[in-house]
């Protein structure tokens, strides 16, 4: 029995609201939006912080404010509220002897948590120092029918953060700061690739053919066409064709769709930047790569390190390199040169390792699978990884000197993957030859008997595609790190979950 009392209460708490919202109705309330705000509260703090009582008391000066109520005591014939408006608090001081006794009984002693109000009033100190404001006008501009978490304690509920969005925002200072962060970062990046002469484009988000990625896609279905559209898992496709086309240095920020798990790292609609480079290679885009994150740290941080969960990471140039097969050996001790040179070697020490090698038939991916299950985690300091096999890499250029490799590199940072960049593969008769690999391994015979590669890719690529890099970045897992937070899902307002059961 005691268990059902919370829920009670909370029943018992709407209605009452319910019944406030009643009677203001007959006296006229109707949700107003009349209401113009003169003064921002960050504008008042920040203006009239360090002024005396007396220089307040001389200035008289009248302001206009609105917010959420989110504090309220009773004290004789003063009511003192707090309201909050875009993460900054004022206090507000109502004098009852300033209303007729039926408003202040009807309206102001009714005002609950929660509920949205206008203030016309003067700005002033009061004993203790406190920059607040003597309210001469009050407006209720939206009632609130529920009540908050406490204030004081916060909303603590992991998944009712992530399932109510709203009110971890109402009662969590630190996720508005996180939010706020996020869009600092981004405008940041936009800043950084204009100065860089960088162009940003926008390309679709469905498409008729899912590529630019080894992903499983979403399905829809467009009525108007009677066609089976895929919601993109990558725009490399079609940023390569504006390269093709004629644009030279360009980028997109936007959203990627893949069917795949959930995880502490991974949603299923996440946010990318995709960089194409014209007459470049991979080394420059790692080159361009290492100067924004310098910028980014520099520009936010005023350092070189930051702080990640209880590591200190340094961006420091140049940031450190290494090839895959030298990250292997170097974080796991008992694997030797020997053990990595040929498919059956290879696979003995993955068994060692206990991975599962059954859709690993190459030297490449046996590599890959020790790499990706057995070291990533283990690169804690900012690190390019280099010579990728050709085997995972199928729209990468083959490297020069050594055809079972790749001209590619991924950045990883606190054993995260954040960015994936390589060389263009321009050869059409190359990539289609990979393209059919692709296909040839079955990667998405569960979505369609009649799944096909992009053809009309491969007729772009026919056209010339010049010496191009390129360069994914996911800007869910960093914003995750500079801003500190071990799950994605802090830094999504609103990440995808599970059905509530």
């Amino acid at each position: 029995m005691p268990k059902i009392i919370p829920y009670i209460k909370k029943k018992n708490e709407i209605n009452t609201r319910k019944n406030k919202l009643l009677q203001l109705r007959k006296l006229g309330f109707n949700f107003p939006n009349t209401f113009n705000y003169t003064n921002k509260i960050q504008e008042i703090l920040n203006t009239y912080k360090n002024h005396t009582k007396y220089d307040l008391n001389q200035l008289d000066r009248i302001v206009k404010i609105s917010g959420r109520i989110i504090k309220k005591r009773i004290l004789g014939k003063a009511t003192f509220l707090v309201i909050t408006n875009n993460n900054y608090e004022i206090q507000i001081y109502i004098k009852s002897n300033l209303f007729t006794e039926s408003y202040y009984f009807t309206y102001i002693i009714e005002l609950d948590l929660g509920d949205i109000i206008g203030v016309k009033g003067t700005i002033f100190k009061t004993n203790t120092l406190e920059l607040s404001i003597y309210c001469q006008k009050i407006y209720l501009l939206t009632k609130s029918l529920r009540s908050l978490p406490d204030k004081y304690q916060g909303l603590k509920n992991q998944e009712i953060k992530y399932r109510k969005r709203y009110l971890d925002l109402i009662s969590n200072t630190n996720s508005i700061k996180i939010f706020k962060k996020r869009s600092i970062i981004i405008s940041n990046i936009r800043s950084f690739m204009k100065k860089k002469d960088f162009l940003e484009v926008e390309t679709p988000m469905m498409h008729p053919i899912p590529g630019g990625a080894n992903a499983k896609p979403f399905t829809t279905y467009h009525n108007s066409l009677s066609e089976t559209m895929y919601l993109r898992v990558a725009p490399e496709l079609y940023l390569k064709r504006l390269i093709i086309g004629g644009f030279d240095k360009i980028f997109e920020i936007n959203r990627n769709f893949r069917n795949e798990g959930l995880s502490t790292q991974h949603n299923p609609e996440f946010t990318m930047m995709e960089i194409y480079d014209a007459y470049s290679n991979y080394i420059d885009m790692m080159s361009l790569l290492e100067d924004l994150f310098i910028f980014l740290i520099k520009k936010n941080f005023n350092s070189h390190t930051i702080k990640y969960d209880n590591y200190q990471l340094n961006f420091k140039k140049p940031i450190k390199k290494m090839t895959m097969i030298e990250a292997i050996l170097k974080f796991n001790k008992n694997i030797q040169p020997s053990d990595l040179n040929t498919v059956e070697n290879a696979k003995k020490i993955a068994k060692k390792l206990y991975l599962d090698t059954k859709l690993s038939n190459s030297l490449g991916e046996i590599i890959y699978l020790i790499f990706e299950k057995k070291t990533e985690k283990k690169i804690i300091n900012p690190t390019f990884i280099t010579e990728y096999p050709i085997e995972i890499s199928p729209l990468a250029r083959t490297n020069t000197t050594n055809k079972k490799i790749t001209e590619r590199f991924e950045f990883f940072i606190a054993g995260y993957e954040i960015a994936n960049g390589f060389s263009e593969l321009n050869d059409p008769e190359e990539q289609k030859k990979r393209f059919k690999l692709q296909l040839a391994q079955k990667k998405y015979t569960n979505i369609s008997k009649n799944f096909y590669y992009d053809e009309d890719y491969i007729t772009a690529l026919e056209h010339g595609l010049p010496p191009t890099s390129g360069l994914g970045i996911g800007i869910d897992r960093l914003i995750m790190i500079l801003t500190n937070q071990k799950s994605i899902k802090d830094v999504i307002l609103f990440p995808i979950l599970k059905k509530k059961q």
